[in-house]
């Protein structure tokens, strides 16, 4: 059974598998199209005859992520009134899913450091790290960097309730995410290291399938995995999730220059098709040969954003692979209110347009991109805007759907000014 994910219950409708949420979630549904979220194992199923979710008030509908013995098949979408999913209606879903590869497990157990980068946010930053120690794997450090901190609550969390020898808090002055990451990397002690935010819940066989990833292609320097919503009980955050190429990336890939791939002519100008900054992890020796992250780039910056594609890219352009592990998954939860998606839309704007510049800026990568048509980004923010905010579910009301539709001119807007930003990025880092 998969721990933490279900549980069977002997009950007056006959033999349940109980299913938590991947997810707390504090505050209740406030939208239709609201979907409880978790996962399920088939290994799980046995002889029960239907599904109960816990915490399931508000919701009438679930996506569940279902494994066959680990492998990630897919999700379904399917009712869930009063907090009961039918094995009927989920074994008619679960038809539906395409059948998909897997890398096979890893044989071995190399040591990875997780890195944590933060700023100030406690609540969120216990959550992820109660999970990331409970994983399922054996050699494990993590190395939370403390990203010019306005106070010392990040400090006194990890001091006071994460007193394990696993643990370590390193504090990082300069502000910007490339920077907290770089410290990371030298703080690192395992041979691959493993990033991931503040605001998840990683999946107990991450660092497991991560290993695989790697295994299965020596040549790999970066493996990045699934990223998929945590919790949709907004309109918010539905619009966000059906936006996101990463949460549904379900194939396994290898990236290589040695082997392009077809059905990106720009690659590996390919932005949105290799992962997210949420969940990746890096071979130590690679990424230092590489020069680590660009302090011009990322949250904490004037760009906003960009260190996590520039990274890929530049592994791919060194002649080094890029695996996408749909196995390694780490839950998210996205923005639930349209300020916040509209300060997320601005950084992944002009995150997009100062990368882009760098890009254009160094003669060699200029000449590779305009010999592939060099139009990524604005390609890129097309697919980004779906006609509809939400996977799924009904749409939302209408000065919602208003408000979603000024976020593509201003993410446009934000591209455009991401020039100005890398200059001044740059100058601001020293570079």
């Amino acid at each position: 059974m998969s721990e933490g994910a279900s549980r069977v219950l002997e009950g007056l409708q006959g033999e349940a598998l109980i299913l938590v949420p991947a997810m707390e979630s504090a505050l209740p549904p406030v939208w239709p199209g609201a979907r409880w979220i978790g996962s399920v194992d088939l290994e799980d199923l046995a002889d029960c005859s239907h599904f109960e979710l816990e915490n399931h008030a508000g919701y009438e509908r679930a996506r569940l992520l279902v494994r066959a013995s680990g492998v990630v098949r897919g999700f379904v979408d399917v009712p869930s009134p009063s907090g009961i999913v039918d094995r009927v209606v989920f074994e008619d879903a679960l038809a539906a899913l395409p059948r998909v590869t897997s890398f096979p497990p890893a044989v071995t157990a190399p040591h990875i450091t997780v890195v944590v980068c933060t700023r100030d946010r406690t609540p969120q930053l216990r959550g992820a790290l109660m999970t990331i120690l409970a994983l399922d794997y054996p050699r494990f450090d993590v190395v939370v960097v403390d990203n010019a901190p306005a106070t010392h609550d990040t400090e006194e969390l990890v001091r006071r309730d994460f007193r394990d020898k696993r643990v370590r808090l390193v504090t990082e002055p300069a502000p910007g995410l490339s920077n907290a990451r770089n410290t990371g990397l030298e703080h690192a002690r395992g041979s691959l290291v493993a990033f991931t935010d503040d605001d998840v819940v990683v999946d107990r066989s991450w660092l497991w399938e991560i290993a695989a990833a790697f295994e299965a292609a020596p040549e790999a320097a970066c493996v990045t995995g699934l990223v998929p919503a945590g919790e949709l009980r907004t309109p918010t955050q539905g619009y966000f999730d059906a936006k996101v190429s990463w949460s549904r990336s379900l194939v396994p890939r290898v990236y290589s220059l040695a082997d392009p791939p077809e059905g990106l002519p720009k690659f590996p100008f390919s932005p949105g098709a290799f992962g997210t900054g949420a969940n990746f992890a890096l071979k130590r020796h690679a990424a230092l040969t590489l020069g680590g992250f660009d302090p011009a780039l990322g949250v904490g910056t004037p760009t906003g954003g960009g260190e996590d594609i520039d990274m890929f890219t530049r592994v791919i352009l060194a002649g080094y692979a890029l695996v996408v592990q749909p196995a390694a998954i780490v839950w998210h939860r996205h923005r639930d209110g349209l300020e916040d998606l509209r300060v997320q839309a601005r950084g992944y704007g002009t995150g997009l347009g100062a990368w882009m510049t760098k890009v254009m800026m160094d003669p060699h990568t200029a000449r590779l991109a305009l010999a592939r048509s060099w139009g990524v980004g604005m390609e890129y923010l097309a697919h980004q805007h779906p006609a509809r905010p939400a996977l799924q579910g009904p749409p939302a009301h209408g000065s919602l759907e208003a408000q979603v539709a000024r976020l593509a001119w201003l993410q446009m807007l934000a591209v455009a000014v991401g020039p100005y930003k890398y200059l001044q990025s740059r100058r601001t880092a020293g570079s």
